[in-house]
């Protein structure tokens, strides 16, 4: 047997360390735990909607009622949602008419948890800026929905955009009169509306509405109360293609599409948010129309699919290229 040169050992040898050591180096790279910008884009007729995500709260799933508790927990667990806390998306929607951009709700920003407030950054990562928001429109003025109009010293986020939301939404929160007969623990909640008001009220960017009103062509206003007095759903609608941002006409997807009859401590007036989201729900799948969602898994958009007398199911939209 031929004996090769010593120097072919050595190099054979060599390259053998390093490809091991190359290999060691990247199964030892460091794991980046950072989740992709929360945005995602959809065209609806010649409107560009973008779905923005404040992040990921949690909310009990003992404060669902009118089903037992055997039957909700059935329902959660079939879709694997973790209980008793239940992780729940907040959303907002951006609407690029090509004219105006107008952004639907603003998200918690000041609740002091830092799984949500994250709508500014996702905004930027989407490619637009605050300063270029024309109008906003509020579906209700609870703090995930009007927390991130105001910074952290109380001015406004949006300096040029006009604020819009329900006569009735506005004329309840902003009342000293209703908040001194409310609730201790609920007093915090109106002076947090009041303060976020009065950055806009301070330069006449805070406007209100009746129902059917329309602050660009397209889009629609319709108050659909129970969640709170001037909670309100808005229509969206370009050549031919609707969709209906629902705000919080329902919060767990896992067991109010199904079960639509189940109230939420949330809800003000239990009885008439289940009246609304049973009408809004039929007439949503009855038209094929999209939904978006303040509270359903990010992005929140996709259709209802009707499976029976009150009875439905939720079907996300397919990621896709625009």
């Amino acid at each position: 047997m031929k004996i090769l040169p010593g120097w072919i050992y050595r190099y054979f040898l060599l390259t053998l360390l390093l490809l091991s050591s190359h290999t060691v180096v990247r199964a030892e790279a460091p794991m980046v735990k950072e989740q992709v910008p929360g945005f995602y884009r959809i065209m609806l007729g010649q409107f560009e909607i973008t779905a923005l995500n404040d992040g990921l709260n949690a909310i009990d799933a003992n404060i669902l009622h009118n089903a037992t508790e055997a039957r909700i927990k059935e329902l959660l667990d079939r879709q694997f949602v973790p209980t008793p806390k239940m992780p729940t998306s907040v959303n907002a929607f951006l609407i690029n008419t090509g004219s105006k951009l107008v952004l639907i709700d603003t998200g918690a920003a000041k609740s002091g948890n830092p799984a949500v407030g994250h709508l500014l950054k996702n905004l930027k990562a989407s490619g637009y800026t605050p300063q270029q928001i024309d109008i906003i429109l509020i579906t209700h003025m609870h703090g995930d929905h009007i927390g991130g109009l105001t910074d952290s010293a109380g001015a406004s986020v949006f300096p040029h955009a006009v604020v819009w939301t329900a006569k009735a939404e506005s004329d309840y929160w902003l009342s000293t009169e209703i908040a001194e007969k409310s609730p201790a623990d609920a007093q915090p909640r109106f002076k947090m509306a009041r303060d976020i008001a009065g950055a806009y009220l301070a330069s006449d960017r805070w406007k209100t509405f009746d129902d059917g009103f329309e602050p660009v062509p397209g889009i629609k206003a319709v108050i659909s109360p129970g969640h709170t007095p001037g909670h309100t759903v808005y229509e969206i609608t370009s050549n031919g293609q609707t969709l209906l941002a629902i705000g919080d006409a329902i919060h767990s997807a896992a067991v109010q599409f199904t079960l639509p009859t189940v109230s939420i401590d949330f809800d003000k007036d239990q009885t008439q948010a289940i009246a609304t989201r049973l009408e809004l729900f039929k007439n949503i799948s009855a038209r094929n129309a999209l939904a978006a969602g303040a509270h359903l898994p990010f992005p929140g958009i996709g259709r209802i699919h009707a499976d029976g007398e009150d009875t439905y199911t939720w079907v996300p939209i397919i990621y896709s290229p625009l």
